[in-house]
């Protein structure tokens, strides 16, 4: 019997010995194909580690830790304003901008109107009776209030007077079930809309263009005044603006339009980071050469080097 006992405690002790360490990582969902690619080249590297990742819009995944306390060690979002606004200094140190991205309008064959919509015409298309036109919730997710602030860019652009109130009208402000579902669908994060419009449940939908080249979508590539892409011009997407939700219930945070500039930081509060040392090794790793290769591999630009705010001390 005792040998036994010494058999099943040494066995217990070597599962222990062999156990991975847990690196949990909220980010964007347009970052879920990157990430993938990413954890497992990292996990070759630090076998150590097992990177645990849950993808979810990015205010959302914020909120899971500034709100509930969800353990987390890495966030990384779509939009690096999130970070700033939602996460510093309470819940994070530093934020280190990393890649890039733009707007464009997705479709598929099943689309009404695919043979004949353009960049010209688009705006017209999204108009006609019958067609219906997807994104995700602004208040939850990057990709929905820039959805918003295109639509705005392109009624001056195209010189289309009353396209965003004729297409949403939500006003200053999106609540949850305020669309016209007619007319439009709404989901959580903008990947949650790829299985929809690949069904045909919907025409076009407002994405990055990384996510529609990885679920191989069609797509219109935008103007650079309209698809928030370029510094080049940053004063003129300033001028379009939508409110979203605060830290706290009724507070709210005017987004204006900006060139698309991804975020990543070390989460901090009560529970994290669970893995601080991890942590630490797996943002390096996203902000050296391998990881911002595989970023640009599969449709991203890249910062590099990373542009980093706040206290980066961390990471020495």
């Amino acid at each position: 019997m005792k040998k036994i006992v010494i058999v099943l405690m040494m066995l217990a002790l070597a599962s222990t010995a062999h156990a991975k360490e847990k690196v949990v990582v909220f980010h964007a969902g347009s970052l879920s194909v990157p990430f993938d690619e990413i954890e497992k080249t990292f996990e070759a590297k630090y076998p150590q580690y097992d990177v645990q990742r849950e993808a979810s819009g990015s205010r959302a995944a914020a909120r899971k830790i500034t709100d509930i306390n969800k353990p987390a060690d890495v966030m990384a979002s779509a939009d690096y304003k999130v970070i700033d606004n939602l996460m510093i200094p309470n819940h994070a140190k530093f934020n280190a901008q990393f890649a890039t991205n733009e707007m464009v309008i997705a479709f598929t064959d099943k689309a009404k109107y695919a043979d004949q919509i353009t960049v010209e015409n688009w705006t017209q298309i999204f108009l006609k009776e019958g067609v219906k036109v997807g994104h995700s919730d602004p208040n939850m997710d990057p990709c929905g209030y820039r959805s918003m602030l295109v639509t705005k860019l392109a009624e001056s652009y195209y010189n289309t007077p009353g396209l965003f109130d004729k297409l949403f009208g939500y006003g200053d402000s999106y609540q949850n079930g305020e669309e016209d579902k007619n007319k439009v669908i709404v989901r959580p994060k903008e990947t949650d809309l790829l299985g929809l419009i690949e069904a045909g449940m919907y025409d076009y939908l407002y994405i990055y263009k990384s996510v529609a080249e990885q679920h191989h979508l069609r797509y219109l590539e935008l103007p650079e005044e309209v698809s928030l892409k370029s510094a080049k011009f940053a004063d003129q997407y300033q001028k379009a603006t939508f409110q979203i939700n605060g830290k706290k219930p009724g507070e709210w945070i005017t987004q204006k339009g900006d060139p698309m500039v991804y975020g990543i930081t070390v989460a901090e509060n009560n529970n994290s980071p669970v893995n601080k040392k991890g942590a630490v090794l797996f943002v390096k790793y996203i902000l050296s050469e391998q990881g911002q290769k595989i970023m640009e591999k599969n449709g991203q630009g890249v910062i590099a080097p990373a542009v980093i705010t706040g206290d980066p001390s961390i990471l020495n």
